[in-house]
């Protein structure tokens, strides 16, 4: 939701795990897709089936994600469906780039970091959302 401002236009969509964040912040509309880790190997494939879905029904012509593995499942149906994507590491990742960040790396078209020290040939950094 952070990353509202930066996206205008009417045809914005957005998905989230957390309802509750969409609902604090105006936005209606929102995609709900089931949250997962890799320790969740059954609440992993749920995200996946649900990522490939909405991405499959929606077509979008860019996917940006801030991290997590529903996002990285988005991030690459839509790059496998001829998107352009954009992978925004999550600020959580200080002292390396995510799991989830080195396995979207070949499928993002942009790659970011929000940890200037993390930067590097292919990971830029433009500043942090937070």
């Amino acid at each position: 939701m952070l990353l509202r401002p930066a996206l205008p236009g009417d045809h914005v969509i957005f998905a989230t795990t957390n309802h509750e964040l969409a609902m604090r912040d105006g936005v209606v509309g929102v995609h709900l897709l089931p949250d997962a880790n890799r320790d969740e190997p059954r609440r992993a494939l749920a995200a996946l089936l649900a990522s490939v879905r909405l991405v499959w029904r929606l077509r979008p012509h860019v996917v940006v994600t801030t991290g997590a593995l529903p996002g990285l499942f988005c991030l690459i149906v839509g790059r496998l469906l001829g998107a352009r994507t954009v992978w925004i590491d999550s600020i959580a990742a200080s002292d390396r780039p995510s799991l989830s960040g080195a396995l979207a790396r070949p499928f993002a078209t942009r790659w970011y970091t929000q940890w200037q020290h993390l930067q590097s040939p292919g990971r830029a950094y433009e500043g942090a959302l937070l």
